[in-house]
């Protein structure tokens, strides 16, 4: 589902729809749910403060997915055992937002995540230990050959 998430995040409602509508992901169908739910509630919203509403002005200003509950089920297998098998569930949040509202970054281009990097290169590197191997203690072998 992540990666259909990506596909729309930050985009035109009219053109995530379309993207949702010709995807061959399966998650498309159910996010593509999600999406309408999305509009629908921000028209309403907009009736609710009796503002003008134009979906197709609208973006998709956050989407995520989270993981879910897991639903854990079993299965036969060979010689009277048996494996696990995990259903994992998913929660999807869409907010749709006027075009005038600003887009979260993406992870890719976050430009608080380069800072750190760019102080790590400023740094000067700490003096290293002297080079001396360390001593090897005398074996039982070594000990009886020297006598």
């Amino acid at each position: 589902m992540r990666l259909v998430i990506d596909l729309i995040r930050g985009r035109a409602v009219p053109e995530a729809d379309a993207i949702l509508r010709f995807s061959k992901k399966r998650a498309a169908r159910q996010i593509h749910k999600v999406l309408k739910s999305a509009v629908a509630n921000a028209q309403q919203a907009a009736q609710r403060d009796n503002t003008a509403f134009d979906p197709d002005a609208l973006r998709v200003s956050y989407a995520v997915v989270n993981e879910g509950a897991t639903l854990k089920r079993f299965t036969a297998a060979a010689m009277g055992r048996a494996t696990p098998i995990l259903k994992r569930t998913s929660h999807v949040e869409i907010r749709v937002a006027g075009a005038e509202a600003p887009v979260a970054p993406t992870v890719a281009s976050r430009p608080a995540a380069e800072a750190p990097r760019e102080q790590k290169k400023q740094r000067k590197p700490r003096a290293r230990a002297s080079a001396k191997a360390p001593k090897k203690k005398a074996t039982k072998r070594a000990k009886k050959a020297s006598t």
